[in-house]
């Protein structure tokens, strides 16, 4: 599955490293995804769950936390509480430059802190927990015998799994002050809890008491014989096919969202680069992803349409429905209209009706194709037609293309 890796600004004014695991066709919907606590973006359960479910139609945004992976910032210097601001933000990230997640994951802490930042993200409409605590408190567990020292001293260097991390007395006071079950009784979104019986990180009564404190809908299943992290293929797979056919019931596709959300105001065209080679892009127009890139003779892979070529395609579109919609209203006999368009350069000297009269110009070549039984004068009516459609206009008229760096 593709994946396209970028950057956003944290809570705390850091550049978190984020990847975006997108399906082949059409998004179906949006997923954010926390991760472990010290893991990251790209822990295996991570991975695996997010290219799983982008097989079945969901794109998932996954990211590191301040301090963690490529994200800047010191791993010290963060909380439970920075943690889901930064959700907070990536949610805010996807909203504005896709679309708004409507299903969040969390896996273990990342659980507890999707719980904790869901309220915030209004469009979220399904939340599922793996693996989570019932209390951030708990992650002090794997540090149990070092917290004296952390609030004697401060800040105190521990190994978690096998890596040392600074942990401050502010993290310590931080996830002391959160109420999760407060959070999951006033969820107010379906919620589906994932755990293993066998856990021994985080134990099977933390899913009971999530459980048990959520209203309805929510649902349970167990992870039987999977361990904390997922370390088996099988057990992230089995686990991304369970929230695709259960999240079906909660969510609405984002064509759907999008056709209720219509209205007559433009919408953002946003072009950003994959990184997957040298020319590759992502052109998201509403629920609409295509990809842009040039051939290989300039560089690049050919793995989609260059940038005169989505320039013709909406020279052509236009050409079309607007003979189509004159030829509707006037009830013409008219079965299709094929556009064959081609962009060149042309010395000005060889264009007498210009008024550049040195140097080269740029010419569009439109060969037009009309279907049906049609007299002369109808065929040259929508011929004439055709110059009048919107995007023509544009091209023929005197263009003011605003640029800003953005904030």
């Amino acid at each position: 599955m593709p994946s396209e890796r970028f950057q956003f600004t944290g809570e705390g004014g850091h550049q978190l490293a984020a990847a975006l695991d997108t399906p082949d066709g059409p998004v179906q919907a949006y997923a954010l995804f926390a991760h472990c606590f010290t893991c990251g973006k790209d822990v295996l359960a991570a991975k695996r769950i997010a290219t799983a479910l982008a097989t079945k139609g969901i794109a998932v945004l996954r990211f590191d936390f301040t301090g963690l992976g490529s994200s800047e910032g010191e791993f010290a210097n963060s909380t439970f509480s920075s943690n889901v601001a930064d959700l907070v933000r990536a949610a805010a990230h996807l909203r504005e430059t896709r679309g708004a997640p409507t299903l969040l994951i969390g896996h273990s802490l990342g659980g507890a802190a999707i719980l904790a930042a869901a309220g915030q993200i209004p469009e979220a409409k399904a939340v599922v927990t793996i693996a989570a605590p019932s209390d951030p408190v708990h992650v002090t567990h794997l540090f149990r015998d070092q917290l004296e020292d952390i609030r004697k001293h401060g800040k105190v260097k521990v190994q978690l799994a096998g890596r040392p991390f600074h942990i401050k007395r502010e993290f310590l006071d931080d996830i002391a002050e959160h109420s999760l079950m407060s959070h999951v009784a006033k969820l107010h979104k379906a919620l589906l809890i994932m755990h293993a019986p066998t856990d021994d990180t985080v134990g099977i009564d933390n899913a009971t008491n999530i459980f048990v404190a959520a209203k309805h809908p929510k649902s349970f299943v167990s992870l039987a014989g999977s361990d904390h992290l997922l370390s088996g293929k099988r057990d992230a797979a089995y686990v991304a096919g369970v929230i695709a056919a259960w999240a079906e019931r909660y969510i609405e596709p984002v064509a759907a969202q999008s056709a209720a959300a219509a209205s007559e105001a433009p919408r953002n065209v946003v072009v950003r680069e994959t990184r997957n080679s040298k020319f590759q892009q992502i052109v998201t127009s509403g629920p609409h992803e295509m990809v842009a890139d040039e051939p290989l003779a300039v560089g690049g892979q050919d793995s989609g349409p260059g940038p005169y070529d989505f320039l013709l395609a909406g020279l052509g579109a236009c050409t079309s429905m607007t003979m189509r919609m004159y030829a509707d209203r006037k009830s013409l006999p008219l079965d299709r209209v094929t556009v064959t368009l081609k962009h060149s350069k042309i010395h000005a000297t060889d264009c007498e009706e210009c008024e550049t009269r040195e140097g080269m110009l740029d010419q569009i070549d439109r060969v037009i194709s009309i279907e049906g039984t049609l007299d002369a004068d109808q065929r040259k009516r929508l011929m004439e037609i055709a110059d009048k459609c919107p995007v023509h206009r544009t091209l023929t008229s005197e263009i003011r293309i605003v640029t800003k760096a953005a904030d």
